[in-house]
């Protein structure tokens, strides 16, 4: 067990086909890196993010960020199992953190939408559904507040909840992989640095991945016969 926590944070953005990297000490050393990997993810994922940390040690990292969905399933799951090992190895927080949360941070940090307006933000699930989700923000340096927590809807019902579960006119955003989710990993990196600021410390074992639907369609068991 580690005495000190160290000083950087680091974040990891792995549920497209794109990995995303941020670290930052606070102290003016920040750095970030999208990389496209898609099927390589698996075999290159450990390698370039030894790389990225080069020359800082594991041990000067305080905290992880991970992205754990909506996204792809396999690289959700992928970002988090080394987030966790790297956490329980290091006795540090893993925060495991909304893709669509970082979004929404994204937005706010680059001044697309104000920081006082909600965002409502849908991403195409499989079999015709939505991911869905919506945050406000109180201040710029605010955790936002999960208005409407990641769920998977139809798109009626999800039409049914902005018009009737959100207050205001929050602003929807419909988001996409082909608008690199991964470069919102420093917002995910920031977001990260909020919960620590605040207290929290969740555990390795607290980090799991929303996947809110089931990977593979399950067809129902047909009735079985009976002879008579």
């Amino acid at each position: 067990m580690l005495d000190q926590p160290g000083s950087y944070g680091l974040a990891l953005h792995t549920t497209t086909p794109e990995l995303g990297m941020a670290l930052d000490n606070a102290d003016g050393d920040r750095h970030q890196r999208v990389i496209t990997l898609g099927r390589s993810m698996a075999g290159e994922l450990h390698l370039q993010l030894a790389e990225f940390l080069h020359p800082r040690q594991w041990t000067d990292l305080k905290f992880i960020a991970a992205a754990r969905g909506p996204g792809g399933f396999t690289g959700a799951r992928m970002g988090l199992v080394v987030a966790r090992t790297l956490a329980q190895q290091l006795d540090i927080p893993v925060f495991a953190l909304s893709t669509l949360a970082a979004y929404a941070v994204q937005q706010w940090e680059q001044g697309c939408i104000p920081p006082d307006r909600a965002i409502a933000l849908e991403m195409r699930a499989q079999r015709g559904q939505l991911f869905t989700a919506a945050y406000a923000r109180s201040g710029e340096t605010a955790v936002p507040q999960a208005l409407i927590s990641d769920q998977v809807l139809s798109p009626e019902d999800w039409q049914t909840q902005l018009e009737t579960g959100i207050p205001g006119a929050p602003h929807v955003i419909r988001v996409t992989v082909t608008e690199s989710l991964a470069d919102s990993v420093g917002s995910l990196l920031n977001l990260g640095q909020q919960h620590y600021n605040q207290g929290d410390r969740p555990t390795w074992a607290e980090a799991l991945p929303f996947y809110g639907q089931h990977p593979v369609t399950i067809k129902p068991q047909a009735s079985a016969k009976t002879d008579h």
